[in-house]
């Protein structure tokens, strides 16, 4: 039945574009930095987000898609038309999230703060995210053989 594939395509491809614009406005995240996050490639994104796809996505890369999202990949299985209970595994349960974080988040979707405010949170959440390590602070992460 191709109308009921091309209904998927478009219905999947309207769930990818909904997801990529709360990551874009609630975590500032550009499509790199989706892809990046999620394992998932931009090309691949983009094509979902067309709905220019001849076969299903994989399963492990939409899983892969949610669960770097923080959605439920039962969602976009059940969007897909697929059995919800195929999913790989369970989406992890969210970390608790520090207060100060959890209040930059609710002025960046408030439409009662400015776009200029919302620009510098965005900018200052980006450089203290990527920021080298200040001297003589403790390096987290593997350590590598030298």
């Amino acid at each position: 039945m191709p109308d009921s594939s091309a209904a998927r395509k478009i219905a999947f491809a309207a769930f990818v574009r909904k997801a990529l614009a709360d990551a874009r406005a609630t975590r500032a995240w550009t499509g790199s930095e989706v892809s990046r996050r999620t394992g998932v490639s931009r090309q691949t994104i983009n094509r979902w987000v067309r709905g220019e796809w001849s076969s299903d996505p994989e399963a492990e890369r939409v899983v892969s898609f949610c669960e770097g999202l923080g959605i439920s990949p039962t969602i976009a299985f059940g969007v897909l038309g697929w059995d919800r209970a195929t999913s790989a595994r369970p989406a992890p349960s969210a970390p608790p999230m520090d207060p100060d974080v959890e209040a930059l988040l609710r002025r960046l979707v408030d439409p009662n703060v400015s776009d200029a405010e919302k620009f510098h949170i965005r900018e200052t959440i980006r450089y203290l995210a990527y920021r080298p390590p200040l001297p003589g602070e403790p390096r987290k992460g593997p350590k590598r053989a030298g």
